[in-house]
């Protein structure tokens, strides 16, 4: 287990749980550095004070509001989280909700919240609750001098913070364009749809995450072997690249597609092996 990123309580109703919040995710992210072709030497980017132009030390940084063209108000750390210190240390609940209403763009990130020492009792009675009742808390939390919308909710044995976005910072779907549910506008037919349906239910299985890879990744790292094994590490001549050919866009018959997809999905059916020996029988 890493460190917290954050301690303070659940709060709801009455009831303050101290607890601590832990990453729910790990990065597997490959890292790469800016590298100058010419002479592969790293690209650094640097603190440069704009007057001077000499490089400025970390403990020498503060962040600054702009309030007129030029002229900034400093602020600290310290004086980011002494502006509202209980927000800081409170996960406020302030109202449940069923999931099923909250659009999935206002998900952004998922914490572990772990019970502090003595307080399991009312850790369990607040996710026993909200797995009965099917609802998850809706809260607001200050985590690293920033606010964010949260959803606190139960996962197995587990209470889950999932970061969310604020409206302002969503892209509503009204500025995009997407078909309407006129099918006959589309030339959709009922068997297509059907055959979609059983196309779908041909692919249902249970949800298991431990099934999915990164294979862009794993083929990343087979290319980056490959480059390292043969010497070529440094920039490979454009001919050695695999051009993606470009491809005309083409006219999909979509019932021929479905059918062959379905039949695909078709658990194979044995002939029993009485029947398979009596029409021997009768060919001979």
């Amino acid at each position: 287990m890493g460190r917290p990123i954050w301690k303070g309580q659940i709060s709801f109703g009455l009831v303050n749980i101290p607890v601590s919040v832990y990453s729910a995710e790990r990065r597997a992210d490959l890292s790469f550095k800016l590298i100058d072709s010419r002479n592969s030497a790293r690209v650094r980017y640097e603190r440069v004070n704009e007057e001077t132009g000499k490089e400025v030390p970390w403990d020498s940084i503060v962040k600054g509001f702009e309030y007129d063209q030029g002229s900034y108000v400093l602020l600290t750390e310290k004086d980011l989280e002494s502006a509202a210190v209980e927000m800081t240390k409170i996960i406020e609940i302030e109202e449940f909700v069923d999931l099923a209403e909250i659009e999935s763009v206002y998900f952004d990130r998922p914490y572990y919240i772990v019970p502090g020492k003595g307080s399991e009792k009312g850790y369990l009675l607040l996710r026993e609750a909200m797995v009965k009742s099917g609802k998850v808390g809706v809260a607001k939390v200050v985590i690293r001098t920033r606010q964010y919308l949260s959803a606190v909710m139960p996962d197995g044995n587990a209470l889950v913070l999932n970061l969310m976005r604020f409206p302002q910072e969503v892209v509503p779907a009204s500025e995009f364009e997407f078909p309407e549910h006129n099918l006959k506008k589309f030339q959709v037919t009922a068997k297509e749809v059907q055959l979609a349906e059983q196309l779908i239910d041909g692919m249902t299985a249970s949800w298991d995450p431990e099934k999915y890879h990164d294979e862009y990744r794993d083929a990343l790292m087979t290319l980056i072997d490959k480059r390292i094994k043969t010497g070529k590490t440094q920039i490979v001549d454009e001919n050695e690249e695999i051009e993606e050919a470009e491809k005309a866009p083409r006219t999909i018959n979509f019932m021929d597609v479905l059918k062959k997809s379905v039949e695909k999905t078709r658990p194979k059916t044995k002939v029993p092996a009485k029947r398979r020996s009596s029409r021997k029988k009768e060919v001979g």
